[in-house]
């Protein structure tokens, strides 16, 4: 368990990042609509993707509490992609995000994973700088990729090193 700093006033928060299991569908699902919203996943594919083969997620949650956070990777035995990665209002720009991140990197590299991959809206600076701030570096833009706006995405790569 590791504290994430500065996520109130003179205090800490910790948060377990864990494996996600299907007794977390409830937490995804309210994480995924209160920040997407219509641009959401199904609460369907939701559990379809927290099970599917290839598929590695993680949550983060407050002992005691509720999901503040989750990622997931997709490996297809070369490289490995980022699916998603989430952390809820309360508990942003405090290091989460890293912390998910990371996870999802050294998971990659347990697989053999020779890179990873991932795509995000070319709006969301704190996302971008925090993938840049990892090692990725941008490949190219995609024109028209996140519905229902039709927002660009860059394409980011992490070549993985010394695996």
């Amino acid at each position: 368990m590791t504290a994430v700093p500065g996520a109130g006033p003179g205090s800490e928060v910790d948060a377990v990042i864990r494996p996600l299991t299907g007794a977390d569908l409830d937490d995804l699902d309210r994480m995924e609509g209160e920040l997407f919203g219509p641009a959401r996943w199904s609460r369907q594919s939701l559990a379809d993707e927290i099970v599917g083969q290839q598929r590695w997620y993680v949550g983060a949650r407050r002992p005691g509490g509720a999901l503040v956070g989750y990622a997931g990777l997709w490996f297809d035995g070369e490289d490995a992609q980022v699916m998603t990665l989430a952390v809820d209002a309360t508990h942003q720009n405090h290091g989460l995000g890293r912390r998910l991140l990371d996870a999802l990197v050294a998971r990659a590299r347990e697989l053999g994973a020779q890179r990873v991959l991932l795509e995000v809206r070319v709006d969301n600076d704190p996302a971008i700088h925090l993938y840049e701030s990892s090692g990725f570096r941008r490949l190219g833009r995609r024109r028209g990729y996140y519905q229902p706006g039709n927002v660009d995405a860059w394409t980011m790569l992490l070549v993985l090193e010394g695996r």
